[in-house]
């Protein structure tokens, strides 16, 4: 395989994987959002159940598309032409992702994992409202970054092989 081919694997991928965590985020705020209408005892076994299989889905979709930018902006950084600067900032929002949900949703995902769900804490809606506002902007970060790669891609040359036709 040669460069080209390498970076638009890499592209596809990057694309693939920062498109599907910006989905994944996308449908945990919408549920977030619907819950605020239920009590405290359904907010939390609700919780509790996420906690089982989706902070593994959103590693699974979130290292894969930071490797993916990663390589991205290595094999775009002699460039630095305006979709090395997409590429870049895709990058630094994707980080942005990862600080905020290590800085303020697993914090509060380890609390609520301890909560009696028939009784969580008085202070329960503060805590969801944190977490959500926490979600929240990850998830807008991860949205931009999509957008960023996607416009990346879109600027990239087409590159193709000529197709050279032998005299008939």
């Amino acid at each position: 395989m040669n460069r080209h081919a390498i970076q638009s694997a890499v592209r596809i991928a990057g694309l693939v994987f920062v498109g599907l965590f910006a989905g994944f985020l996308t449908g945990i705020l919408v549920l977030e959002l619907s819950l605020r209408q239920f009590s405290s005892a359904v907010y939390a076994q609700l919780q509790q159940a996420a906690l089982v299989g989706l902070p593994l889905l959103a590693s699974v979709l979130l290292f894969p598309a930071l490797i993916a930018t990663v390589a991205l902006v290595v094999m775009e950084f002699k460039t630095k032409d305006r979709g090395f600067w997409l590429v870049a900032g895709a990058l630094a929002l994707l980080l942005a992702a990862l600080i905020t949900t290590l800085v303020v949703n697993v914090p509060i995902n380890v609390a609520e994992g301890g909560w009696n769900v028939m009784n969580p804490p008085a202070d329960w809606a503060d805590i969801r409202d944190r977490w959500q506002l926490g979600h929240a902007v990850r998830t807008f970060a991860a949205l931009a970054a999509f957008g960023a790669l996607s416009v990346a891609a879109v600027q990239q040359p087409i590159r193709r092989r000529s197709l050279q036709q032998a005299p008939a």
